[in-house]
């Protein structure tokens, strides 16, 4: 693998975060139902805690693959362990995480090949 699949697995792996967040804050979106705007907005801000989490661990990830990593990994199993006997909960949520802190993981994996090489 050159530079370029280097370039590729880190911009992907923190494109995929960034949209895996924002389908997260899609779940916000139910903290409306039913209810005025203004009655709805602290709900709202609180569904949107997870988004928020995962857009701090891409922040941190941005410099820190290897924390990407860990952190989306860590986050899959959390979700997995807090929701068990719901693998279809498991498979929408964890399975974005799994596969962004893989994405983390072969980033960070390239990009310490590449400078053990210099």
């Amino acid at each position: 693998m050159n530079n370029t699949s280097a370039m590729f697995l880190l911009w992907a792996s923190r494109l995929s975060a960034i949209l895996v967040a924002m389908f997260l804050g899609l779940f916000a979106l139910d903290a409306f139902e039913g209810g005025s705007f203004l009655a709805g907005l602290p709900a709202f801000a609180i569904h949107l805690i997870p988004s928020f989490l995962v857009l701090a661990v891409v922040a941190i990830a941005w410099k820190f693959e290897w924390v990407g990593a860990i952190a989306f990994l860590g986050l899959a199993v959390a979700y997995a362990v807090m929701v068990r006997g719901r693998v279809d909960w498991v498979a929408v949520i964890s399975g974005p995480l799994v596969i962004v802190g893989l994405l983390y993981l072969a980033a960070w994996r390239r990009h310490r090949e590449l400078h053990a090489a210099r």
